[in-house]
């Protein structure tokens, strides 16, 4: 504690000419690791007791602060620290890969670059974290500033308030892109709302300087606060309308460019928020959004050089695009009640009646006289066609399940949807219900390829009086499923990753489907017109549109499976893979065509172990990887895994029966789409009903509540972002004068494609959005609905200023102090 308070007063002495070092000093005295949250937080109530019991150390620390860090360009600081960047992934990769033999020259007027030297740990983002909010909050209450140094925070001010004015542009910028308007061309009736949200920023930059004096470098306490409701409000229906996209993206599709855009049109969003409630007068959030930017800067800037965080970041959002448009694709792939057991052990009989050949074939192609790449090719073609042709028929391969399950596992979990641990038990009941599903379709291509292969082998001895295979052969192909003396499970963890990335590719081309309309373009093919009938071209176009992810990704993993053995012959490594269920049909070929005297049960346990180890295997590699993917797409971090499967395990302790059997009552789980919205509720009642492609989609998440401080300013205005039910009596909202509840009934796939359901304004059933409701006041350039005095003189200051005028004269800083090296 004396080392705390000494240097308190080296830097109150040092106020005036602040220097880093000793800031540095401070900070190394209250770190800890991030496994000793006690001690953080017993640090940082040591540095609250002493700046109460002296007060002068508060102001002076936050003089010295505001001083050295008005030194520094602060604009980048709040535009863009923290926020995806739009440059390519491979021109950020030889950037930094090129800083590794070339340095980089360091940005010596950049705040990022004196943050970087002050927290110069990789553990200091994540002992901050520990530290309670509560002491947070308090110790930013005591950091108070004094008089004489207003000048200070008013320049501080005017930095956040001109970065307030260039964010609101970007979102403008972005919200009116073409390749938004293309993935979702009804915006255009909804362009309003990004306009609105520039002009409210611009006036409440411009009402807020004027009142607070801060074009004068001071910053009075004005008789009449202006308020940030209408800016947070226009910020809402932004959110409003991105959510809107998302929830169409699985019809219209979705590219990288357009998911970098829409994640940068989120975090420009939430920056505005927080930036708002910074210099907000009396804003509840206002700690909150101190802390969250700290945090943001101490991250950014122990990461801006880091390959592994860019290639972190990149795959995310590649996992987010594969995740964000397939979640309907994985929930075929899990059942919920006793018939949809049923209609999986079905469709996986199927699967397994159809391998058994396809394993036969591959058998007898090794009669072939062919070349390693002949070789590869024919048993891509047996897998991969075989296969597709499965798919066709309406079958299915057990251990293509859980890399087709990660986008229905991303669509049960989000930060938007609850708390964590609500969500993990939501999670945890899917996955007991994906186990179960996946134990029922094993057994169902088990079942069927050992007895069918035997048959297969019988029928040939009695059809050619020989063999298929002989007895060296049918040692090896017991020999290759031996977990102990061969690399069986290597191999099976091989097949595992294959599985995983069919899923990736299905969801891929899903989307790439739907985003390119692949289906109405080969609807418009001029050949295809000509050698075809229309309606029969018209049933392949919905063919191909629907089923091109599922085509590809088995085709693909084919593909993989038959190519693998070949490539590590040509590079002599040992590698081949190893599926359970063609596993289990060599296993019937093996034992049926072994002479007698090969024959013993110890050779008959083991290949049935080594199938059943195979099959574990396959799982355990293929759905790992498929829930990292899903989890990763939606920021779960990687110590909540120990909690999802702490609550697998109890459930296999209280209930194992779930895991091989159906349950008497389907778990009552909701389905929740990217953003945390509720799709529906998988109760008994629905179970036996098949959900209609335009489903009605109920945003229960999607309530909230206005803050404290915008809840007076709401009960005297009639603000323009009431939601409402369609069912909602007629003029009944027209009557209301409590603050809007945003609950909205959206039918995704609605015949007239808008948004009729999620409006963004008070409207008549007849009006279109932004077009009477919504006016510009010629007076004073804002906008404003009709009979709606949001903005009253009484309200807000007199505006002396034009509208779009951002210009603040900021004096020239002086050149920042050298960090030492």
């Amino acid at each position: 504690m004396s080392d705390i308070k000494r240097i308190l007063q080296q830097i109150t002495a040092l106020a005036d000419v602040p220097d880093p070092a000793v800031l540095k000093r401070l900070i190394y005295e209250l770190r800890a690791t991030e496994k000793q949250p006690a001690l953080a937080n017993q640090k940082i109530q040591a540095l609250i007791d002493i700046i109460r019991q002296h007060p002068e150390y508060g102001d002076g620390l936050a003089s010295f602060v505001l001083k050295l860090i008005i030194q520094y360009r602060q604009i980048a600081l709040y535009t863009d620290t923290g926020i995806m960047s739009d440059e390519g992934f491979f021109s950020s990769l030889r950037r930094l890969v090129g800083h590794r033999f070339l340095p980089l020259l360091p940005q010596d007027d950049s705040v990022v670059e004196l943050v970087g030297y002050l927290f110069d740990k990789p553990q200091d983002e994540r002992w901050l974290a520990n530290v309670e909010k509560d002491k947070w909050d308090t110790l930013v209450n005591l950091l108070k500033v004094q008089e004489e140094h207003l000048h200070l925070v008013a320049s501080a001010k005017n930095n956040i308030l001109n970065a307030i004015v260039i964010l609101s542009y970007r979102i403008s910028g972005i919200g009116l892109h073409p390749d938004l308007m293309e993935a979702y061309p009804q915006i255009l009736n909804y362009s309003a709302s990004f306009v609105a949200q520039n002009q409210e920023a611009v006036l409440f930059v411009n009402q807020y300087r004027q009142a607070h004096e801060l074009d004068t470098l001071t910053d009075i306490t004005p008789e009449h606060a202006v308020d940030p409701a209408p800016l947070l409000v226009m910020l809402e229906q932004c959110d409003d309308i991105v959510a809107t996209v998302r929830k169409r993206i699985y019809k219209t599709g979705i590219s990288i460019r357009l998911t970098n855009m829409m994640l940068r049109l989120d975090q420009s969003l939430q920056r505005m928020r927080i930036l708002t409630d910074l210099v907000a007068d009396k804003s509840p959030n206002r700690d909150k959004a101190i802390i969250e930017l700290i945090q943001t800067i101490i991250t950014t800037a122990n990461r801006r050089y880091s390959i592994g965080y860019l290639i972190d970041n990149n795959t995310k959002l590649l996992s987010r695009k594969v995740t964000e448009n397939a979640s309907r694709v994985g929930e075929h792939y899990i059942s919920t009640d006793r018939a949809g057991y049923q209609k999986m052990f079905k469709k996986a009989s199927i699967g397994g009646f159809l391998i058994a050949f396809m394993a036969t074939l591959k058998i007898l192609a090794y009669h072939l006289a062919l070349a390693p790449m002949g070789r590869a090719f024919v048993n891509s073609m047996i897998y991969g066609l075989g296969f597709v042709f499965i798919h066709i028929v309406h079958g299915t391969v057990a251990t293509k399940q859980p890399a087709m399950t990660a986008a229905a596992i991303a669509s049960t979990i989000s930060d938007g949807s609850g708390k964590k641990s609500h969500q993990l038990t939501k999670l945890s009941e899917l996955v007991v219900d994906i186990l179960r599903t996946q134990f029922i379709a094993i057994m169902g291509n088990v079942m069927l390829a050992v007895p069918v292969a035997l048959l297969i082998s019988f029928a040939w001895m009695q059809y050619t009086g020989a063999p298929m295979i002989d007895s060296t052969m049918a040692e090896s192909l017991l020999h290759d499923l031996d977990p102990f003396y061969s690399l069986a499970l290597p191999h099976a963890a091989i097949a595992g990753v294959y599985l995983f990335l069919s899923g990736l590719i299905a969801g891929y081309y899903d989307n790439l489907a739907v985003y390119n309309k692949i289906g109405a373009r080969i609807y418009r093919h001029r050949l295809l017109r000509y050698m075809m009938p229309r309606s029969w071209l018209q049933r392949l176009s919905r063919f191909v549109e629907a089923n091109l992810g599922a085509i590809m990704g088995n085709f693909l993993f084919g593909v993989f499976l038959g190519s693998t053995a070949t490539i590590g012959f040509l590079f002599g490594l040992p590698i081949d893979i190893r599926h359970i269920a063609f596993a289990s049909a060599n296993l019937a070929h093996g034992l049926f065509n072994l002479s007698a005297s090969q024959m013993s049960w110890h050779l008959i346990l083991v290949s049935i172990l080594g199938v059943v180890l195979i099959g574990l295997v396959n799982l355990m590699v293929s759905f790992s990887l498929a829930l990292i993917v899903a989890l990763r797409s939606k920021d779960v971090r990687f110590f909540e895994w120990g909690r999802l499967t702490k609550l697998v395990f109890g459930h296999i302790v209280s209930h194992p029966s779930d895991f091989f059997w159906p349950r008497d009552k389907p778990m009552k789980y909701s389905r929740i789409d990217s953003q945390g919205h509720m799709i529906f509720d998988d109760t008994s009642a629905k179970k036996n009903k098949i959900l209609p492609s335009n489903y009605v989609v109920r945003r229960l998440s999607d309530v909230k509540i206005l803050p404290e401080s915008k809840q007076s300013h709401a009960q005297n205005i009639e603000t323009a972002t009431d939601i409402y039910y369609d069912n909602q009596p007629k003029g009944q909202h027209e009557q209301t004068q409590a603050p809007p509840t945003k609950v909205a009934a959206l039918d995704e796939a609605s015949i007239k494609d808008e948004l009729t359901n999620d409006t963004l304004v008070n409207e008549t059933p007849d009006s279109m959005p932004y077009t009477d409701d919504i006016q510009y006041d010629k007076m004073t350039k804002t906008l404003g609905a009709i009979g709606n005095d949001s903005h009253s003189n009484d309200d807000r200051q007199p505006d002396t200023k034009r509208t779009g005028d951002a210009k603040t004269p900021l004096p020239k800083p002086k050149k920042p102090p050298n960090l030492p090296s």
